[in-house]
């Protein structure tokens, strides 16, 4: 597993991702997690794919990452944008319950593939602790997610005002 990229929003993770995710030689695949629920994700993902050139091909996949994994190897780096978002679907979902067993077949599926891959992710859990459960759950949860990805990755960078800073491991992502 190669790298694990924060921050908050608008901090210029994803563009930062990109880059990184450009430079390395392979296959490019984006896998996307958001779902078109209202207009303004609309042109949020108008926006990120306006960034992408051509040589990017597109997954689309809100909930099943472990699937979406197996089917890549050593010649394939993989953007995945964002996981907080992975997060809100199972959270929102008739499925939650099946978010733990999910959650640790994607991290096994993250330690057992050869495809680079890259993780973007919003830090979410450095404010007040929020006033409904359901908000609560989700910054406990992404917390979670988010020390158990940085335990396997081999590179942590959280980027601030467009700077990245490194966490784990050298140069960043």
């Amino acid at each position: 597993m190669n790298g694990l990229i924060a921050g908050g929003a608008g901090s210029g993770k994803s563009a930062y991702a990109l880059k990184a995710a450009e430079a390395k030689p392979g296959n490019k695949m984006f896998i996307a997690t958001a779902t078109v629920d209202d207009a303004d994700m609309k042109e949020r993902i108008i926006r990120h794919q306006a960034e992408r050139n051509q040589d990017w091909r597109l997954v689309e996949q809100p909930q099943y990452l472990a699937n979406v994994l197996e089917q890549f190897g050593s010649a394939d780096v993989l953007l995945i944008d964002c996981l907080t978002l992975l997060l809100s679907n199972w959270l929102c979902s008739e499925r939650y319950d099946q978010w733990e067993r999910e959650k640790k077949q994607f991290l096994r599926a993250l330690n057992d593939t050869e495809a680079e891959v890259l993780l973007v992710t919003n830090e979410v859990g450095m404010g007040v602790v929020p006033a409904n459960q359901l908000s609560r759950r989700f910054v406990d949860q992404s917390g979670w997610l988010h020390q158990d990805i940085a335990a396997v990755a081999d590179k942590v960078t959280m980027i601030m005002f467009g700077l990245p800073c490194c966490l784990k491991g050298k140069g960043g992502s």
